[in-house]
């Protein structure tokens, strides 16, 4: 089965939530999007490991790896996921 991108989970996971939110949905069905929404964090919070560790190789000083902290736009560091 093919992993769907990062991009791709974040959306289903973002309408997932919405649905959640805006629905009287039954226990059954309600539980079956909770557990996809798990699966979900799971796979984009190990995309996002593995992205992290790929740029913290890629960062090279000197003939030495280094590691350097990651800045980005401050709105984006103030988000939880």
């Amino acid at each position: 089965m093919k992993k769907n991108t990062f991009e791709t989970s974040l959306k289903r996971l973002e309408s997932i939530v919405e649905e959640m939110e805006n629905s009287q949905l039954d226990i059954d069905k309600a539980m079956k999007l909770f557990e996809e929404g798990v699966s979900l964090v799971n796979d984009c919070s190990l995309k996002l490991d593995e992205t992290k560790k790929k740029i913290e190789i890629l960062i090279e000083k000197n003939g030495k790896i280094e590691k350097e902290k990651f800045i980005g736009n401050e709105n984006e560091n103030e988000k939880n996921f």
